[in-house]
């Protein structure tokens, strides 16, 4: 999974970083997402997946890794 966010979208809620604070952040300046793992464990899938669904502005979207283009 790998986290996005759209800071020109943001309306700065907070949701992400309430839901999910191992991997979002507001900026102290104007409150806008800040993506602290943009490829976080799998132990936060969960929480990620609510703060997208959460997300007033849809600032937060999710690509998903395709296990098949990874080496090894």
């Amino acid at each position: 999974m790998q986290v996005h966010a759209d800071r020109e979208r943001c309306c700065g809620a907070g949701m992400c970083a309430l839901t999910a604070p191992e991997v979002f952040d507001q900026r102290d300046e104007d409150g806008l997402v800040v993506v602290l793992r943009s490829t976080p464990p799998a132990e936060f899938e969960a929480d990620v997946r609510e703060a997208v669904s959460l997300c007033p502005s849809g600032a937060i979207s999710l690509t998903e890794e395709d296990a098949a283009a990874l080496p090894g």
